[in-house]
């Protein structure tokens, strides 16, 4: 009995460091996290209060689903052309160890919340360089811009350079703060989600922004795609308050 339950620990474990399961992983963890976004759009041409929720300015109607489908094969192809091999090195180079212990709850937060402020302002630099920089915004940034209205899915709909950059970043906050690997998971799930809030094209009514003041939201980075010169943080509003770069929703 218990050999039994030491290879059933030992093929569980073997399954939680396979170098294809972080790839795989956040792939569909963005695809199960803009679904209920994609049934928002298709409610929208029946229900009058769904589209009281789209963002003004000039909008338009809720992508159609010829435009999901085809972004989901974009951002497919990219997950299994780069963001999957450099995963699978990268975690192959680690040579990770799952610990004996979770971390506590206090542990838990710090080390996310850490990651996120970390990964904000990481990102905010790059994101300003990306447009202030010619070069790296047409061979790197451009093809994100091509929404000039984001919905959920576009979240990733980037080039591989500018996903593969972006894995990096991630890597290396939670690398920097030292993270237990459940914290590293949690960071990634809040992470997922608040890219794909901030695209989603909608100001609902429960937006995780309207609890937190420090949050940008959606209506906050439909602006920046909007105008392209303001709201370079993806998620904290701070760095564009500090260094004059924040406009309020458009």
């Amino acid at each position: 009995m218990q050999e039994l339950e030491i290879c059933e620990l030992s093929g569980q474990e073997d399954i939680l460091l396979s170098p294809y399961l972080p790839a795989s992983f956040a792939f569909l963890t963005h695809v199960a996290l803009c679904a209920p976004f994609l049934a928002l759009d298709a409610l929208g041409s029946v229900s009058p209060r769904v589209r009281s929720w789209r963002i003004a300015a000039g909008s338009g109607p809720p992508p159609s689903l010829r435009r999901w489908f085809a972004c989901f094969l974009r951002v497919l192809y990219r997950y299994v052309t780069a963001v999957l091999p450099a995963t699978a090195l990268f975690h192959s180079l680690r040579s990770p160890a799952l610990p004996q212990l979770a971390p506590s709850c206090w542990q838990l937060f710090v080390e996310v919340f850490a990651c996120l402020l970390l990964f904000d302002t990481l990102f905010f630099i790059w994101h300003v360089s990306m447009h202030r920089v010619p070069w790296l915004y047409r061979n790197t940034h451009r093809l994100h811009h091509q929404h000039h209205v984001p919905f959920a899915l576009a979240a990733q709909d980037s080039g591989s350079l500018e996903l593969l950059s972006l894995l990096l970043l991630a890597l290396s906050s939670t690398w920097v703060v030292g993270c237990h690997p459940l914290s590293e998971v949690f960071f990634h799930l809040i992470n997922s989600w608040l890219a794909v809030e901030d695209h989603c094209g909608y100001e609902l009514p429960w937006a995780l922004h309207r609890q937190l003041p420090c949050l940008g939201g959606a209506a906050y980075h439909q602006a920046h795609h909007t105008l392209h010169s303001v709201n370079y943080a993806p998620y904290f509003i701070h760095w564009d308050v500090l260094f004059g770069t924040y406009r309020g929703p458009v």
